[in-house]
């Protein structure tokens, strides 16, 4: 029996399907000016640039100029890429431009989408964004298509590791700005650290397009971009505690897999207690006072990091440090820390050099960092799964773009074996088979440890002729990927999301050709040698194709769908055909920890015996069911983390706000007057209450914070033996010799030094009690919880108590800044040399589809070998060690 939604589908489309369909009008509007277009010269298509920015001041809206606008891309893309966006390229650019993101498979050509509505956007002149996942997509997607801008006479700017405040500042003035959203978050923290307007380098959040937008704004959001500065070192502390976790027994703690966490018992607790009172750590009688709460803090990450860490598979031990591997792409992040201590722990276990803590100088998540922006669109490969995220918190729609051709690839029902080395058994035989036959096949794993166990197992059997690629090699990584659909070639790859490199059947031409032909010269040796590498990938690419194309082979399923997706949607890209398969067991950490006991117990009844699988669709829906209680639950996390986050954010709105107003503000007497008579009310209030006698003032007590606020020492004593003087007439006379001393001082220095002085002090002031205020909203976070055991809403406590802070911030402003401008001799210096200094800093947030961190410490270098240095910023100093700027030294060679 058919519902009754099931047949308004088959009559009217999907309501995805209803609304691609609305943009073919458009699209056939596009196509019916290509004639006109390309009949113009060269200098009359890029003349269109401005004639559309007259009809925009005339009044026409994006919108109008939408069909005309992407016919001129089209052409221009044409003229100066040898690109003509497809049909479904065209309705991709359309979704990007209505704030919504458009799902369109691997191979489908999402660069050259974006063209179209960054064009049309950037019309606007207040700069279109677009962001990318790592510098080196940046700058290729930037040198590519800024052509196509160049042509039209549009800026393209681009938006790196290494820059510095001009060029950073030159690059978001362009037109178009490509950029990672490290770079972008980091910028704003920045520009809001900043003493003048004019050093700031951002310019507004007009209209941003993210790519790869699952995992910028899925997988990063966990976590928010942090800008930090160094503690005090308390690495003997860490050691300390560390030494306590190997004494305890299993039953002394508590471990969730699921949750990620660890917890004492009741006998642990009390066997902890004695051996810190031994080592004199313990104050007081308990473990749980409150003078403890920092070593309580310590001792909960000491035991994670026994107990909850993996070496091997959450980080690697390399040259002295702890590296960390992400969980999405298995790959090192060299550079990124565990926030709290959690790194410090890690390093106390596994005996390398403890680095010290950083303190939080300024953050932000990214969801609150991309909603800031008038326009948002955002394209990937795999969004569908997260819809609903994508709609409750950015407010985008995410529409699937048809394929430009039919997908050929075949999607096969998992094999699910009863443990690992059954199922690894499989995996080996499987691979043969497809090497046998010239098939090429790409090998997802989950971890670093699981590829190199594989990679060992196939050692083992005689197997050769294979690649790993992961965190340990990642310096080959681009080639490897590049030549994965050669016919028998054998990839095994920890997550292959996002790489930036095409896997193209036969292998990738045009990195091969950049790589063999980049030492020899210009002229016929060269030109012979190009035609027969064309020739020969011509050759393998019928091969491959023959074979069957890519056979993505998955060795165990991830906790999201979305990645299983990514790892499939590398076969079958543009019509080609290709394969995939996942490979699992009953011991895979999905299946143990998320599964349902029911099937390992139905397979046991069925009677499944020692190197069998079982292939059923039941399996898939089973697995699709574990997979979607996890996504469930992370985006609550995630939810929850925003919500907490949302209250740091309105405040951080205000002083940020606060903060330009005042680089705006020609004159700030009005707002430091304001600050000054509030001090003084604040004194009065405090010390003489309101309708008292006067034998119950505290003039001693007025009289010495005069001194101490307001650097004035005034006769408060003789002016309350006066006969019939109240509390009204003792504030006027504060506030009249307040006033006084502060214009004696204005008119010494002059109105242009004492604006100067003002100005920045407030900023100082400013900044360094907000830097307390994270610290103390980051504390509050990590207890609030508790509150729930007392029946009352952690959050709306949270937000109470924030509030308060907040407030109290504010006041110890007003005081601070007060007592500060009245010994205003003290920061004469100051007055006269230049803007202060920001503070020393560092930025960190994990790089989702690379894994790495971007303003982290870069791979160990060579420097007589420059096939280790990676990606070189042009203002880094070359690793040749020569001194020079890398663009002065071996970037110059490169560029010439």
């Amino acid at each position: 029996m058919v519902s009754l939604g099931g047949l308004a589908r088959k009559l009217f489309g999907s309501s995805n399907e209803r609304r691609v369909r609305s943009y073919r009008s458009r699209v056939e509007a596009i196509n019916a000016l290509e004639p006109q277009m390309k009949a113009l010269s060269d200098d009359a298509l890029a003349a269109k640039t401005i004639e559309f920015r007259e009809q925009l001041a005339a009044g026409k809206t994006l919108d109008d100029l939408l069909v005309p606008a992407f016919a001129v891309v089209r052409e221009a893309a044409l003229r100066v890429l040898g690109l003509r966006p497809f049909d479904v390229q065209l309705i991709g650019g359309m979704i990007l431009h209505e704030r919504a993101i458009a799902e369109m498979k691997t191979g489908e050509g999402k660069t050259l989408v974006a063209t179209l509505p960054v064009y049309l956007n950037a019309l606007a002149g207040k700069g279109a964004h677009v962001v990318t996942v790592n510098d080196y997509l940046a700058t290729r997607d930037s040198d590519l298509m800024g052509k196509i801008y160049g042509f039209l006479g549009m800026t393209t700017g681009v938006i790196m590791h290494g820059l510095d405040d001009e060029e950073r500042r030159a690059a978001y003035n362009c037109d178009i700005t490509y950029a990672t959203n490290n770079e972008l978050g980091f910028d704003y923290l920045r520009d809001n650290m900043k003493y003048e307007r004019g050093q700031m380098v951002q310019r507004g959040h007009f209209f941003a397009i993210v790519d790869e937008v699952d995992s910028i704004l899925v997988d990063e959001a966990r976590t928010p971009l942090i800008i930090s500065g160094p503690l005090d070192d308390r690495s003997d502390l860490y050691t300390r505690v560390d030494a306590f976790i190997p004494m305890l027994d299993e039953a002394d703690y508590e471990i969730d897999e699921k949750q990620r966490s660890a917890n004492f018992s009741e006998v642990g607790t009390e066997k902890l207690e004695n051996l810190l009172r031994e080592a004199g750590l313990l104050k007081g009688e308990s473990l749980y006072d409150v003078e403890n709460v920092a070593i309580v803090h310590h001792i909960n990450n000491a035991l994670k990091a026994h107990k909850l860490f993996s070496r091997d598979k959450d980080y690697i031990v390399r040259d002295d440090e702890i590296v960390i591997i992400d969980e999405f792409t298995g790959r090192m992040m060299p550079g990124r820390r565990y926030s709290e201590g959690q790194h410090q722990a890690l390093e106390a276990k596994e005996k390398v050099t403890i680095q010290p803590e950083n303190q939080t100088l300024a953050s932000i998540t990214f969801q609150n960092y991309f909603r800031m922006y008038e326009k948002l669109g955002g394209m990937t490969g795999t969004a569908a799964t997260e819809a609903e995220e994508f709609g409750n918190i950015y407010g985008l729609d995410v529409v699937e773009v048809p394929t430009n051709l039919p997908i050929q690839r075949l999607d096969e029902d998992d094999e699910v074996y009863r443990t690992v080395e059954e199922k690894f058994t499989a995996i080996i035989a499987e691979i043969k088979e497809a090497k046998a036959k010239g098939q090429p096949v790409l090998v997802g794993t989950t971890s670093i440890e699981k590829s190199e166990y594989l990679a060992e197992r196939l050692k083992m059997s005689g197997f050769k002729g294979f690649q790993v690629l992961n965190a340990r090699y990642h310096e080959q990584e681009a080639y490897i990927v590049s030549q994965a659909g050669v016919p028998g070639a054998v990839t095994i790859a920890t997550n292959m999301a996002g790489r930036g490199t095409d896997i193209q059947l036969g292998g990738n031409l045009d990195m091969r050709l950049d790589r063999e032909l980049a030492e020899m010269e210009p002229g016929p040796e060269r030109d012979a040698r190009r035609e027969a590498i064309v020739a020969e990938v011509k050759t393998l690419k019928e091969q491959a194709l023959a074979a069957g194309g890519l056979y993505v082979l998955a060795t165990e399923r991830h906790e999201s769908r979305r990645i299983d997706n990514q790892l499939r949607g590398r076969s079958g890209r543009q019509g080609d055909p290709g394969r995939s398969k996942f490979f699992l067991s009953l011991q895979d950490d999905l299946m143990r920890i998320f599964g349902s006991d029911r099937m390992e117990s139905m397979l046991q009844k069925l009677g499944l015996k020692e190197g069998e699988a079982i292939v059923h669709p039941w399996i898939n829906k089973a697995v699709e069911r574990a997979q979607k209680k996890v996504e469930a639950r992370n985006f609550d996390i995630r939810k929850n983390l925003l919500k907490y986050d949302d209250v740091l954010n309105d405040q951080r709105k205000v002083i940020f706000e606060q903060r330009i107003e005042l680089m705006d503000a020609e004159n700030l007497t009005d707002v430091v007057e304001d600050m000054r008579q509030d001090v003084v009310e604040n004194l009065v209030r405090l010390h003489i209450p309101e309708h008292a006698y006067a034998e119950q003032w505290d003039v001693d007590g007025l009289k010495k914070g005069v001194l101490e606020q307001l650097n004035l020492d005034l006769p408060i004593d003789e002016w309350a033996a006066e006969e019939g003087l109240d509390e009204k007439d003792i504030l006027e006379r504060l506030q009249k010799a307040t006033d006084e001393a502060a214009a004696a001082r204005a008119e010494r220095f002059g109105p242009e030094i004492m604006t100067y002085v003002e100005r920045s002090v407030l900023l100082q002031t400013l900044d360094h009690l907000w830097r307390e205020h994270i610290v103390n909203l980051d504390h509050l976070r990590s207890v609030i919880g508790f509150r729930g055991y007392a029946q009352r809403d952690p959050l709306q406590e949270y937000k109470s108590e924030a509030f308060e802070l907040f407030q109290a911030l504010l006041a110890n402003m007003r005081q601070t800044v007060t007592a500060q401008l009245m010994r205003v001799e003290l920061v004469r210096q100051a007055a006269e040399s230049s803007s202060p200094d920001l503070p020393a800093m560092e930025g960190h947030h994990v790089d989702g589809t690379t894994g790495e961190d971007d303003f982290g410490a870069p791979q160990t270098r060579d420097p007589d070998t420059p096939s280790t240095w990676g990606r070189v910023a042009r203002n880094e100093p070359c690793p040749c060690g020569s001194g020079k700027k890398y663009k002065h030294c071996h970037g110059a060679f490169e560029q010439a």
